[in-house]
C-alpha cells in the first residue's frame, strides 16, 4: 500500500434502495481519483475493486508506465459496496445489530458508481471500465446495465456470471470462515482468528496455480518455505479484514449474474449481447476458478469482445500482476490496444 496516494473520497447517498428491496436510509461510496479529468470529460476511467481488498491495496497499476496512465486519462478508483471502505457490513451495525445485513448486489455496485461519476464530476460516458476479478463482474454489469455510458471494457479473470464450480469454491471459503466456534449461526461474537488463517490458507491454493507452487515461485518473493509463505503472505491478507464483509463479497460474488435483473429477467444470452462497447475479455490460463473455457465462451456471446489470453504461472493472481513483469507488460499493451482503438 503506498503512502503517497491522493485522498479518499466520499459520495453520499440517502434512502439507496438496494437490488434486494432493503432501503439504506445512508449509503456511501468511498474512491479517489488520479489525474486531471480533460474539458469534454472524455478520458475517465472507472476501476472498480477486487475480493477482500480496499482500493489502496491495488493502486500499485496506476502510475506512469503502469497499466494505468494518469498522466493520460482521469482515474476513479472506486470501491465496492461490502469491502469495507464503501457502505458494509462493518459499516452497519447500529442499523442491523442481529447481523442480518441486506444482500448486496453488483447492481447495487453499479447503480452507486454511475450516480458518482454523473453527480460529483458530470461525467455521461467512460472511456474505459477496468475491472480483475469481481472488477470484470462490475465492468460487465456496466456494459450490459448502461451501455450508452462506457466506451470501452478490458475484464480480466473474470465472468459475467458465477460459474457453479466457482460457487462451490466460495462455499468452501464460507464454510472454513464459519467453523470457527466464535460464529454463533448469524454473527461472529469475537474476532474469529482460526476461521481466517483457514480463509487465508486455501485461498492461497486457488489463487495460484500449481505450476507455481511446483517452480516454487514463492522464493522469488523472499520465502524459503512453502509454510513461510502461506504464513506470511497469505494469513496477514484476511486477518485484518472484517469476517461480516468478507461473508458479504462472497454472496455477492456466488449470486453475480448479469442477467439477474428486471432488464433482462434471467436471460443470460439477451444481456450478454448487451454488451455492445468494445471488449477484451482476458483469461490467465492456469486461473482455477474464472477459467479460461468460461470467459472465452462469454466473450464470443458479446456483440464487439475480443478474447485474449495471459499465459502465466501466477493463476489468478496473473490478472493482477503486481510481482509478474512479465505478465504486467502484456496486460499493459492490451489496455492501451484497446484504448487506442
Amino acid at each position: 500500500m503506498s503512502p503517497n496516494l491522493p485522498p479518499l473520497n466520499r459520495f453520499d447517498l440517502t434512502d439507496f434502495e438496494l437490488h434486494c428491496g432493503t432501503v439504506l436510509p445512508h449509503a456511501q461510496l468511498a474512491y479517489r481519483t488520479y489525474g486531471t479529468l480533460n474539458a469534454d470529460r472524455s478520458n475517465a476511467i472507472l476501476y472498480p475493486t477486487s475480493y477482500g481488498v480496499v482500493d489502496a491495496d491495488v493502486a500499485w497499476l496506476i502510475g506512469k508506465n503502469r497499466i494505468l496512465d494518469p498522466e493520460r486519462y482521469f482515474i476513479i478508483a472506486v470501491n465496492m459496496l461490502g469491502n469495507g471502505a464503501s457502505t458494509s457490513p462493518s459499516t452497519l451495525w447500529d442499523s442491523f445489530p442481529d447481523g442480518n445485513f441486506p444482500r448486496i448486489s453488483h447492481v447495487d455496485n453499479i447503480a452507486i458508481q454511475h450516480r458518482m461519476i454523473r453527480e460529483t464530476f458530470g461525467i455521461e460516458r467512460l472511456a474505459l471500465v477496468y475491472g480483475w476479478s469481481m472488477g470484470a463482474q462490475q465492468a460487465y454489469h456496466w456494459g450490459a446495465l448502461l451501455p450508452d455510458h462506457v466506451a470501452r471494457i478490458f475484464a480480466i479473470c473474470g465472468t459475467a456470471k458465477t460459474s457453479i464450480h466457482n460457487w462451490v469454491f466460495l462455499d468452501g471459503l464460507r464454510a472454513a470462515l464459519k467453523a470457527d466456534p466464535a460464529w454463533d449461526g448469524t454473527r461472529f461474537t469475537e474476532r474469529p482468528e482460526r476461521g481466517l488463517r483457514a480463509f487465508g490458507r486455501i485461498y492461497a491454493g486457488w489463487a495460484l496455480s500449481q505450476g507455481f507452487y511446483r517452480n516454487r515461485l514463492f522464493e522469488d518473493l523472499g520465502h524459503e518455505t512453502v509454510e513461510s509463505y502461506l504464513t506470511a503472505a497469505w494469513e496477514p491478507n484476511f486477518l485484518h479484514r472484517d469476517p461480516h464483509n468478507l461473508l458479504s463479497l462472497i454472496d455477492t460474488w456466488q449470486r453475480c449474474d448479469i442477467s439477474d435483473n428486471a432488464h433482462f429477467g434471467g436471460d443470460l444470452s439477451a444481456a450478454l449481447k448487451a454488451i455492445r462497447c468494445p471488449a477484451v475479455a482476458m483469461a490467465s490460463t492456469t486461473d482455477l476458478y474464472f477459467r479460461a473455457h468460461d470467459i472465452r465462451a462469454e466473450a464470443a456471446a458479446m456483440t464487439r469482445a475480443t478474447y485474449a489470453e495471459l499465459d502465466t504461472l501466477w493463476g489468478h493472481r496473473g490478472g493482477n500482476p503486481e510481482f509478474s513483469s512479465e505478465d504486467e507488460a502484456v496486460v499493459r499493451a492490451s489496455v492501451r490496444q484497446l484504448l487506442a482503438s
